[in-house]
């Protein structure tokens, strides 16, 4: 599979990864066996980054991670984790003992000594512009507890203000067909600092797979059900923060734009793909077959001109007034 770099760090990733939410909690239970199933499936298929965060299953999806990983030394894997989410959601909360502490905790999670990298897990909009947090962020790296960091954020403004750090490698952000935003800028500011981009949440929150309805229903402890209003974090990493009702319609006519070939997943992952800037797209998965399928849209052909122009159209006619003013 392609690679492609984070200027500023020197690592490569995979342009399509694999985010590891689903493994730790949030999504309904997915049991131990499974988790490892759709890693190796993943790696099978060509991915080297592997998303994760100290909170996903409160540590669960980075030991599977672990696991994982000690069982297959011949693999070459770039390991992401988040930590801030944790704690009470203040900017105070956000110093060098505090990151000691959760890097250590990671650290053992990881079964590592080094981070490959580490963000900061979408923190109060403060923190982006605090110079003792990223100080702080350059010890961890001093004292090779990671060999990079870098930042998930919410909002556009958010990206910008920490691609204008110096020792930022990597922003992570949402970014799918249903949120465009950060094409007008984010991603012309981080091509030019060198800053990698992942884009999370590629296919909001299973929407535009197209196999849901206005009468699907989501187990209880899936985030699908409890925070479609952002009742427990923030409403943007729910259906990237489009109403259902309006998100369902929208993916039935974004699946019919899928060309022969591709299913509307594919057709999703492949445009993230093909953004200039884009180092790598880590949708999850529940099953192997996903994540093979999901892998897959790698090698699918460049999309057409016509069809660019049609998701483009479809994003402004029923999705861009909800999103753009809010993040």
């Amino acid at each position: 599979m392609e690679e492609r770099v984070m200027v500023r760090s020197g690592q490569w990733a995979s342009v399509v990864g694999l985010g590891t939410w689903q493994l730790g909690a949030d999504w309904g239970e997915v049991d131990g066996r499974r988790a490892l199933s759709v890693l190796e499936a993943a790696a099978e298929s060509g991915v080297t980054f592997f998303d994760t965060a100290d909170v996903y299953g409160d540590g669960r999806s980075e030991g599977t991670i672990a696991t994982f990983l000690s069982g297959r030394p011949d693999l070459h894997v770039l390991v992401a984790t988040k930590m801030g989410r944790r704690v009470e959601q203040i900017p105070g909360n956000y110093v060098l003992d505090n990151f000691r502490a959760w890097n250590d905790r990671s650290r053992r999670n990881l079964g590592v000594d080094r981070i490959d990298l580490v963000q900061l897990h979408c923190p109060p909009t403060p923190v982006y512009s605090s110079d003792e947090v990223f100080d702080a962020l350059d010890t961890l790296v001093s004292e090779e507890r990671v060999a990079a960091y870098g930042v998930s954020v919410e909002t556009c403004a958010e990206a910008l203000t920490a691609i204008a750090r110096p020792n930022v490698a990597a922003v992570q952000i949402i970014l799918n067909p249903f949120r465009m935003k950060p094409l007008l800028e984010v991603l012309p500011a981080a091509r030019e600092a060198g800053v990698g981009i992942i884009a999370r949440v590629p296919l909001a929150s299973g929407l535009l797979s197209g196999r849901y309805t206005r009468d699907t229903v989501f187990a209880a402890d899936d985030h699908r059900t409890y925070n479609r209003h952002g009742e427990a974090f923030d409403q943007g990493e729910t259906f990237s923060g489009v109403d259902y009702a309006t998100g369902v319609e929208a993916a039935a006519e974004f699946a019919a734009l899928a060309p022969e070939g591709f299913t509307p997943a594919q057709l999703a992952l492949r445009w993230i793909i093909e953004q200039p800037g884009v180092t790598t797209v880590i949708p999850g998965a529940r099953t192997p077959e996903q994540a093979r399928a999901n892998a897959a849209a790698a090698k699918l052909p460049s999309l057409p001109a016509r069809t660019h122009a049609a998701i483009r159209e479809l994003y402004e006619r029923r999705v861009a007034d909800q999103v753009e003013h809010r993040w």
